[in-house]
């Protein structure tokens, strides 16, 4: 399985990195318009959190077969057909009037979210199997609090210098961008032929292994993302502009950016991936849980952002320890189904307690809940991976 020798791993990276970065932006768009979105259409926070959760929703279900197109289409057709409904998702919320119409937007970009995540996190894992590749997922798992943090500054600016629907018009151009960038520049890696009889066979305790590791993914995003979809709106409670509480809330994903590839090459040059991976989820769990409780807000956000970071690359590096490039795709489909399964009901639970609570401040807190099940599902995995690769010596 080997890309074009003239084809520089790097290189595709980098494109992949700055295609994926448009997901990001479109998904933090609605957290970012929030207040914007209330007044416009007359919602609650229970409903943001709805829309928020619907653009992972469609991954509950098209995530695990998402593989098996790549696999027989070709990753770069799909991934293109993939960007296509992103854009037309967000048109729609750009020309939507009513909220009904927001909630069809998130839906078809969402769509196309999901086969660009699986297929892309695929994409780098065939070009980097073996070869820096913590250090390589955690630059392209930086893509996601590039876009969202860019989001978070960009768009509350545009939304109060002209309206909501035009600053919707800017997520539009960028994924645009995305779109014609990764058509003309991404060179795929040559497929692994499946077997004759088309089954992609994984044993069981690889099986395991996946689940686990996509259980510490899944709960290590829903955290993140209780405080790029609800620290803005925390802030605002206290009394900051949405300004103020969106370039805030972004300090936490400019300092992972740094933070995250950091942990990645420390992990790969070291050795100790498990030791970054545990640290960084316990260091943010407490982070988290103090949030609501500290006057330093800032400071809070700039710690969260340089030790939640560091756990990134090494948690996304997990599944190439037990999955071979013939069952890769269908092993990252298993991935990223429990990834959106946890990232679609996270926000809509903490939106909903928010909410009956009458402060959002909960939200940290069932985040910091969802770091220490992590760890526990971090035992899960290794034992499950020491099973795997016990049983490959032997045969």
């Amino acid at each position: 399985m080997e890309p074009n020798k003239n084809t520089n791993r790097w290189v595709m990276l980098g494109v992949l990195f700055i295609a994926r970065v448009t997901m990001g932006f479109q998904f933090q768009s609605v957290a970012s318009l929030s207040p914007l979105m209330v007044n416009e259409f007359g919602i609650g926070i229970a409903d943001l959190g709805i829309l928020i959760g619907l653009y992972v929703s469609p991954g509950i279900f098209l995530a695990l077969p998402g593989g098996a197109v790549g696999r027989i289409y070709g990753d770069k057709k799909v991934v293109t057909a993939a960007m296509i409904l992103m854009f037309l998702g967000g048109v729609i919320t750009m020309v939507g009037s009513h909220y009904n119409l927001q909630i069809m937007g998130r839906v078809i970009a969402g769509v196309g979210g999901v086969f660009l995540n699986v297929l892309m996190a695929k994409m780098v894992t065939d070009y980097f199997d073996g070869k820096e590749i913590s250090l390589a997922m955690g630059i392209f798992a930086n893509s996601w609090p590039v876009g969202i943090a860019s989001a978070l500054l960009i768009l509350p600016l545009v939304g109060e210098l002209t309206s909501f629907y035009f600053a919707m018009g800017v997520v539009v151009l960028f994924t645009l961008i995305g779109l014609l960038l990764f058509t003309n520049f991404y060179i795929p890696v040559k497929f692994v032929k499946t077997p004759q009889n088309g089954k992609i066979k994984i044993s069981k305790t690889a099986l395991k292994a996946v689940l686990f590791a996509g259980i510490i993914w899944t709960f290590y995003n829903a955290a993140l993302g209780m405080i790029f979809g609800f620290a803005p709106i925390f802030l605002i409670e206290k009394g900051w502009t949405i300004l103020e509480a969106s370039s805030a809330t972004s300090l936490v994903l400019w300092v992972a950016v740094l933070s995250i590839p950091i942990g990645g090459y420390i992990a790969d040059r070291m050795g100790h991936k498990d030791v970054i991976l545990l640290f960084s989820l316990l260091v943010f769990a407490g982070l988290l849980s103090l949030l609501p409780h500290v006057d330093e807000l800032i400071l809070t956000f700039i710690l969260i952002g340089i030790f939640g970071g560091l756990g990134a690359g090494p948690i996304l590096s997990l599944p190439s320890e037990v999955l071979s490039p013939e069952t890769r795709a269908f092993g990252l489909g298993i991935f990223f189904t429990l990834f959106y399964i946890g990232t679609f009901f996270a926000p809509v639970l903490a939106g909903s307690l928010s909410q009956f609570t009458g402060t959002t401040g909960v939200a940290f807190y069932i985040g910091s809940i969802m770091l220490i099940l992590s760890c526990l599902a971090w035992v899960g995995f290794r034992i499950s991976a020491r099973q795997f690769h016990l049983k490959k010596s032997f045969k």
